[in-house]
């Protein structure tokens, strides 16, 4: 009973969701037109994330080693990373602090499809190394893409509001991951109104939660009554629930930078 109430509530929203994106091609320009895409995406995302995740537009990713990433367009965050910002509230995020990106696509095709990719990649490789140790504890860590990490790695999952056919995109993403590790692959790609794709066990059905060696893709159509955002919505509750992160430690990041000139030294 909870379950169609819940499928009825997302259905609404999913039918709003499409309206506003019909809404949004009335822009002239086309950045004006991503960006409202992007902000619905992100206001979705911000309904069924778990509390201590966030869900940002308009920020840089920079890593300890000074490496900065791609332009993202939804990064997910934890909530208590330090607020830091530039012009225009623009934020600056320490890689260490983010759980996942989300790319966002008007039409998913296979040049928009390859370009999600790279940038999930690129994103991923970024180092998250700048956590303080917290004494007397057993390192926790988190096992995804076939490996151990002591840190939540970060997912990668790619939404369209329209695109080609999800046989087709599934062709086109098995082609782009073979000859990659699966630490380079996205967890999910989501249309709306289509469906979504995501990785599993060939021999028992069972979805994994990130992809590993030897996963198989599957295509999973959506029903018409709920469209993809139940799905979703499970999915982000699955992914980042046990989200986590130790303590930040920001002295890598100004080991660079001079903090001031000792001049004068007292001992008692």
């Amino acid at each position: 009973m909870a379950q169609q109430k819940l499928g009825k509530i997302l259905s609404s929203v999913a039918q709003k969701m499409r309206a506003d994106f019909e809404q949004s091609k009335n822009f002239q320009h086309n950045g004006e037109a991503g960006t409202s895409r992007e902000v619905l995406i992100q206001e979705f995302l911000a309904g069924y994330l778990p509390a201590h995740v966030e869900a940002l537009h308009n920020v840089e990713v920079i890593a300890e080693n000074g490496a900065v990433s791609p332009q993202c367009d939804i990064v997910l965050i934890d909530r208590h990373t330090p607020p830091f910002t530039t012009l225009n509230g623009y934020r600056i995020i320490p890689n260490e602090c983010v759980y996942g990106t989300v790319e966002v696509k008007t039409k998913l095709d296979k040049a928009q499809l390859v370009d999600a990719c790279g940038k999930i990649s690129r994103m991923r490789a970024l180092p998250k190394t700048a956590y303080r140790p917290i004494a007397g504890t057993i390192q926790r860590t988190t096992t995804a893409y076939g490996t151990k990490h002591p840190y939540f790695p970060t997912s990668g999952m790619v939404v369209g509001f329209d695109g080609l056919q999800l046989e087709t995109l599934g062709n086109h993403l098995v082609d782009w991951c073979r000859t990659r590790n699966p630490v380079e692959w996205p967890d999910s790609v989501w249309v709306i109104g289509k469906g979504h794709l995501q990785w599993g066990d060939a021999r028992t059905r069972a979805f994994f939660r990130s992809p590993q060696a030897g996963a198989a893709l599957f295509q999973v159509d959506a029903l018409p009554e709920q469209d993809i955002l139940l799905s979703l919505a499970l999915h982000l509750n699955i992914h980042f629930s046990d989200a986590w992160m130790n303590p930040l430690d920001l002295i890598p990041y100004s080991r660079s930078t001079p903090l001031g000139k000792t001049t004068r030294r007292w001992t008692i």
